[in-house]
C-alpha cells in the first residue's frame, strides 16, 4: 500500500517519493543488472539510466503490473540498447582504400587547431557547470574531473550513496538542459 501511495506522489512530481522509490528498488534493479552484465560499473550506469527513464515516464506506469517488474523491463531495454550501441561501434565497414590511408597517417598527435577546439569546448562546458547549484557542481567535479567512484563521493561529501546517485542524475539532467538552451 505504501508503494502505491509513493508511486502516486511521484506521478505528481514529489521528489521525496522519487527518492523513496529509488532507495526501495535500487538493490533489486542493480542486483539484476549485475547478474546480467557481470560488471559493477555497467550495472550501476544501467540502473541509474533505468531510474531516470522510469521517473521521466512514470505517468505511463500501469498499476495493474508490479512496479519492480516495470523497472526490470526498462532495465532490460536499457541494457539491450547499450549492447546494440557497442555492437554497432565495433563493426565499421571500411574500404581497402580507407584502410590503406589509415596506415599512411604519419602523425596522430592533435594539431594546434584540435587542441584549441578541445580547450574551447572544455571551457564552455565548465561555464555551463558553473550555472548549476554548488552541490551539483561538486558531484559533477568529483565524478567526472576527479574520477571518483560513487562510494568515494558519498564518503567525501558525507551523504548516503543513494543521495549521491540521485544528485548526479539530476546534475546531468540540469546540465543537459542548460546546454540545450544555449545551442
Amino acid at each position: 500500500m505504501e508503494i502505491k501511495k509513493q508511486i502516486e506522489k511521484a506521478k505528481q512530481g514529489d521528489q521525496i517519493a522519487f527518492t523513496f522509490l529509488l532507495n526501495h528498488y535500487w538493490n533489486e534493479v542493480y542486483g539484476f543488472m549485475l547478474k546480467r552484465t557481470e560488471n559493477e560499473t555497467n550495472a550501476e550506469d544501467i540502473t541509474i539510466e533505468t531510474f531516470s527513464k522510469a521517473f521521466d515516464k512514470i505517468a505511463s506506469y500501469n498499476s495493474e503490473f508490479q512496479f519492480n517488474t516495470w523497472l526490470i523491463a526498462i532495465a532490460k531495454n536499457v541494457h539491450i540498447d547499450l549492447l546494440r550501441k557497442r555492437k554497432a561501434s565495433l563493426f565499421v565497414e571500411i574500404t581497402d582504400e580507407e584502410d590503406h590511408q589509415a596506415y599512411n597517417i604519419a602523425d596522430t598527435t592533435p594539431s594546434a587547431e584540435d587542441m584549441l577546439i578541445t580547450e574551447q569546448n572544455l571551457s564552455r562546458l565548465l561555464q555551463y557547470i558553473k550555472e548549476l547549484k554548488p552541490h551539483y557542481q561538486e558531484v559533477i567535479q568529483l565524478r567526472y574531473f576527479q574520477e571518483m567512484s560513487y562510494q568515494e563521493i558519498a564518503s567525501k561529501i558525507d551523504e548516503p550513496l543513494s543521495n549521491v546517485k540521485v544528485k548526479l542524475l539530476r546534475a546531468k539532467k540540469l546540465l543537459a538542459e542548460i546546454i540545450q538552451k544555449k545551442k
